[in-house]
């Protein structure tokens, strides 16, 4: 009986009935207006038609595309209300100006550093290139002097966390997709709680929809009782705006600067293997210290700047600590307000530049048709490609996308296997035992085009072995998936998978 009343009681419940309210006061506003129907249905149509032309001809995914040219075609009377409340990937001219204005003050702090990109375009044309796409496009310059270590599982990143936590004399940022009270934030927020009291500028960002059943209401007013500065990304709110689709996926952690940690890991017991929520909980994430931490920080900054709406003084958090350099390391961000698809561009440049290998780990394998081309083409040039995806599902839907996409990777080459003990949800490329990029991005429609994601690209680093050895040692308790298998899917479930792809990118 207690689950069900909080249940009722929950924001989720409660947000999506006002949500409902609201479509439903949509329908019956147009079913009152039955006796105009004809001209409603008309001029419905005639909308509907002029969206599907523009959604046709505008800059976008062809997936993407058709995802939404089909239910505005089968129901045209609310197709095309419906994308225009749900399906622009925009925002609001005053919004996109606000947000222009902290990327313009971040360029003035983000040069490149030429020294260093000439030493690269020297050694690998091929990673210069990528390096290249990431300073121009992310407005992330590549950096040395950095130390960096690969941390896998949960348990790892989250001994390290502590540990440099503890350590923080100035200031400590953190912006994570999903908190949530057990024993890995409980001891997190004990360590801020005691910095704050000792002066330290502690600060928190965190997703609203992402924690919105996790932590209780008005969360971020308790935390700053306690003394921490608090902002919510994105509040979920009853309305039926695209805007709510845009979801803060990132995990980042800066101290005083110096030490910077991101990767798929949130601050939730799962992460840790605290209890078995889908098996075995396998996660990776990377620590930085030095001067590519400065990057992390510019994003953090920059977001923290557009939701409490301060104009953050970059130059008061910059590194002050040295380190040897441990290869080329380069910390990027990707945003879904512009149309530059910088984390599966990032993939991609990878995957079309490997001359050996390619090593992939994700818990969602849903694909567009560009990522599926470069991975297929790059297995039948005779690269080794494979992919690791969880046994275990978190979302039956999305798993079932997962496996859809299967037979025709394996067809072109592509190995395929699945993380039996549980879930896999880290997020790493390695290629050639040279280039590594472990971030927070998944290989699917959310993470590529409406999340805000950033990741870690190192070339020649000590990175890109520690990945490639966890690789293998995840191989060891999976299981292959072979052709014969995916030809063995009924014809119902073939069917369902088919319907559930056509509207993938919707998920």
């Amino acid at each position: 009986m207690k689950k069900v009343w909080k249940f009722f009681t929950s924001r989720v419940f409660i947000t999506g009935l006002l949500i409902a309210v609201q479509a439903a006061i949509l329908v019956l506003s147009i079913a009152f207006l039955s006796n105009y129907f004809f001209y409603l249905y008309l001029g419905f149509s005639l909308l509907s038609i002029v969206i599907v032309i523009y959604i046709v001809v505008k800059r976008d995914n062809p997936m993407y595309k058709l995802a939404w040219v089909i239910p505005i075609l089968l129901f045209p009377v609310f197709g095309g209300l419906l994308y225009l409340m749900f399906g622009k990937r925009n925002i609001s001219p005053k919004m996109r100006k606000q947000i222009a204005a902290l990327i313009d003050d971040t360029k003035q702090h983000q040069k490149p550093n030429l020294d260093i990109d000439e030493e690269l375009r020297v050694l690998s044309p091929q990673a210069a290139k990528q390096s290249r796409y990431l300073e121009q496009i992310a407005i992330a310059p590549i950096w040395k002097n950095t130390q960096v270590k690969f941390l896998t599982p949960g348990e790892m990143k989250f001994q390290y966390l502590v540990e440099e936590l503890r350590k923080a004399e100035h200031f400590i940022f953190l912006e994570y997709f999903i908190i949530e009270p057990g024993r890995m934030w409980d001891t997190v927020l004990d360590i801020l709680v005691e910095k704050v009291k000792q002066g330290v500028d502690v600060r928190l960002l965190y997703d609203d929809l992402g924690t919105i059943n996790l932590v209780p209401r008005n969360y971020d007013k308790t935390l700053r009782q306690l003394g921490l500065k608090v902002c919510v990304f994105n509040p979920f709110r009853p309305s039926l705006d695209a805007f709510m689709n845009y979801r803060d996926h990132r995990k980042i952690v800066v101290i005083d600067g110096n030490v910077g940690f991101t990767g798929g890991i949130n601050l939730a017991d799962e992460y840790i293997n605290e209890y078995p929520k889908h098996g075995h909980w396998k996660d990776s994430s990377i620590i930085l210290k030095g001067d590519a931490v400065w990057n992390l920080t510019v994003l953090f900054l920059q977001l923290w700047g557009f939701v409490s709406k301060e104009t953050p003084d970059y130059d008061l958090y910059r590194p002050t600590c040295s380190y040897p350099s441990d290869g080329f390391v380069q910390p990027f961000g990707d945003s879904p307000i512009d149309l530059d698809l910088v984390g599966e561009m990032a993939y991609m440049n990878m995957i079309n530049n490997a001359s050996r290998y390619v090593y992939i780990s994700t818990p969602y394998l849903i694909l567009d048709n560009e990522m599926m081309t470069a991975l297929c083409l790059a297995a039948q040039n005779g690269i080794d490609v494979r992919i690791v995806t969880p046994h275990v599902a978190d979302k039956w839907f999305v798993h079932e996308v997962t496996r859809s996409n299967y037979q025709t990777l394996i067809e072109a080459g592509v190995k395929i296997y699945e993380y039996t003990p549980g879930f896999i949800h880290a997020k790493t490329i390695v290629v050639d035992d040279e280039l590594s990029i472990v971030g927070t991005t998944n290989y699917d429609f959310r993470s590529f085009y409406l999340h805000f994601e950033c990741g870690v690209f190192t070339f020649r680093s000590s990175v890109a072995q520690q990945v490639r050895d966890d690789y293998f040692e995840i191989l060891k308790v999976s299981q292959q998936v072979t052709l014969e298998e995916c030809k063995k899917v009924s014809l119902l479930r073939r069917l369902v998978r088919a319907v559930l792809r056509l509207f993938a990118p919707l998920m």
